[in-house]
């Protein structure tokens, strides 16, 4: 049996503490109802053009994972993996880890993340799409944080059910310095 060494251990005990604390902004029902929403409509405007979905990691895992599976139609699926967090709580630079291997060129594109921030990362992945020559990018993200300080001025996605007030948000994919990407729904730290 393994350990955790004393580091280890502070790290498990305040994170549980940060969840014990937490506030709950949007319940896993609300999030169930919203991908619903969103599944729907994607169906309507895409289910006949054999689009393929990118999943934006880490922070879309599990958006697109419960998406997908409420979308009945044929479609493929791949991910990119750019991040400007790397596990701190405020973004730097654009950092890409791997770029998609399922061709762009000519293809309906979903892009698929968890949460609209200020949206450098999603700017920089659209203007990816387009060198790429898709026939079309549509972005698809389950929360989008509400503030005046987006990339892009006038930054939406094409699909998002949710919206949250400005503070900093883990679950459902999201993080916190890392960890609770697995809590169900999406929630604040106490004081942020």
């Amino acid at each position: 049996m393994v350990t955790l060494d004393k580091q280890a251990l502070e790290s498990r005990d305040s994170m549980r503490e940060l969840m014990d604390n937490a506030d709950c902004l949007i319940s896993q029902q609300q999030v169930e109802q919203a991908l619903d929403r969103m599944a729907e409509a994607i169906t309507r405007d895409l289910g006949d053009k054999l689009p393929v979905f990118y999943c934006v990691m880490n922070g879309g895992l599990i958006t697109t994972g419960h998406l997908l599976t409420r979308l009945g139609f044929p479609l493929e699926v791949d991910y990119i993996h750019a991040t400007r967090y790397r596990s701190q709580l405020h973004g730097g630079d654009l950092f890409w880890r791997v770029s998609p291997e399922v061709p762009m060129a000519g293809r309906h594109v979903v892009i698929v993340d968890d949460i609209l921030d200020e949206g450098s990362t999603l700017a920089a992945i659209l203007d990816y799409c387009e060198e790429a020559q898709a026939a079309s990018v549509t972005t698809a993200v389950l929360v989008d944080k509400q503030h005046d300080r987006k990339a892009v001025p006038g930054l939406k996605a094409d699909y998002c059910s949710l919206k949250v007030v400005d503070r900093y948000v883990f679950g459902f994919g999201m993080d916190y310095k890392g960890y609770w990407r697995n809590a169900p729904g999406i929630f604040a730290p106490k004081g942020l």
